[in-house]
């Protein structure tokens, strides 16, 4: 069932409000949608299919920290596009996706829940994890919000943390593998590989000219792998195909901005625009300046044999 998305108490109480409906719902940002979000997501979605309530996520958009402290703000593992998408693979019926703006941050933590969770939504459920907070400087947490539902009819229970190697599974945790090129640990903690999506731009033409022909992803995330050469999945066409993918700057070339490139096994079409998503599963080497195209080519040649080596046993799923 496609996922119903919601950007106001209207728009939630006309698809809802006629109903006798409650809803089961979490609340949070759910950057990444990791590990310990599914867990929470699994059991909204179980207990609404034994109650008949809405399975629903209320969620933030711009990420709260963006509104206080923009210069501390964390680059987001993804677009609200991607929470969205992996909210409904994981079966939510409904998310209200509410703006995080300065009148927001100065409601209180018991107007907060009577304005959305209550009168809004109808909270028969709220599952949350076990460090949530919310209102007013986040005044608000799991022994006030149990408090209010009791007062307003409606169950409070905390979801435990997922640990992996001995550590809380973390939206934080998730982007400093990403940044330091760990790819393989930020797939462990997030339950699938990171994807980087966006638009094919057309590139300057030198790669395919002097080494083998790629593909270009303007990427529309805050945060990029660091620099080098990796095995990834391209999702093109809606089909996944087996790639190498360097990002960085083409210091060969003398290049001073950012790219993300793509080598696609087995696909020879000359795409210049639409849709791509790139998948990391494996880091190749470190990005590394040569002393000419040439040597650069050859590189290139082995770092697409080493992709190809590694999806030999793993193929990629569309």
């Amino acid at each position: 069932m496609p996922l119903a998305v919601f950007h106001s108490i209207e728009e939630w109480v006309a698809r809802f409000g006629g109903t006798a409906r409650r809803s089961a719902l979490t609340v949070g940002n759910f950057d990444g949608v990791h590990r310990g979000h599914q867990e929470i997501l699994k059991h909204v979605r179980e207990r609404a299919s034994h109650s008949g309530d809405v399975s629903a996520v209320l969620t933030f958009f711009p990420h709260p920290a963006q509104v206080l402290r923009p210069a501390q703000a964390p680059a987001l593992l993804m677009t609200l596009d991607q929470r969205l998408g992996a909210m409904e693979q994981m079966g939510i019926e409904a998310a209200f996706v509410l703006r995080f703006d300065a009148q927001l941050a100065a409601m209180t933590a018991g107007d907060f829940v009577r304005r959305f969770l209550v009168e809004a939504m109808r909270a028969q459920f709220v599952l949350v994890g076990g460090n949530f907070r919310f209102g007013h400087r986040q005044a608000g947490d799991v022994v006030l919000l149990a408090d209010l539902g009791g007062k307003s009819d409606f169950e409070v229970v905390t979801e435990p943390p997922v640990i992996e190697d001995g550590v809380v599974v973390s939206s934080t945790l998730i982007r400093n593998a990403v940044r330091e090129g760990c790819v393989e640990d930020a797939s462990r903690m997030l339950g699938r590989p990171f994807a980087l999506t966006g638009e094919i731009q057309p590139g300057t033409g030198q790669g395919r000219k002097l080494v083998v022909p790629t593909m270009n992803l303007a990427a529309e995330q805050e945060i990029l792998p660091a620099n080098g050469v990796y095995a990834t999945e391209a999702l093109v066409e809606g089909k996944a195909y087996a790639a190498a993918t360097n990002v960085g700057v083409r210091p060969t070339f003398n290049g001073a901005r950012v790219t993300v490139e793509s080598h696609l096994l087995g696909f020879n079409a000359n795409l210049t625009s639409g849709r791509m998503e790139v998948r990391f599963r494996a880091r190749l080497r470190e990005e590394q300046k040569f002393p000419g195209p040439e040597a650069l080519r050859e590189q290139v040649l082995k770092d697409i044999e080493k992709a190809r080596e590694y999806f030999r046993v793993i193929s990629p799923a569309g």
